[in-house]
């Protein structure tokens, strides 16, 4: 499991530290907006007014509204 999280966990912390815009892509073609509030194993937290519970296995793409520097990142 560590092996598969270690991309996902820095890009989203980046995301909500930096509190970023986000477009988040469902599988069902949903697009939701805000920002990263917080995340774990199995969700993501987004603002946007108000906080939405989004499922991960539910999520299709993440688009951050600027680049984020993804060099510094663990990738074993």
């Amino acid at each position: 499991m560590a092996k598969g999280t270690s991309l996902q966990d820095p890009f989203l912390n980046t995301l909500r530290k930096d509190r970023i815009p986000v477009s988040i892509f469902l599988i069902n073609g949903i697009k939701l907006q805000g920002t990263i509030e917080s995340f774990d194993q199995f969700v993501i937290v987004l603002n946007n007014n108000s906080n939405q519970m989004v499922y991960k296995h539910a999520i299709s793409t993440i688009v951050p509204s600027k680049n984020v520097n993804t060099q510094n990142f663990e990738n074993d």
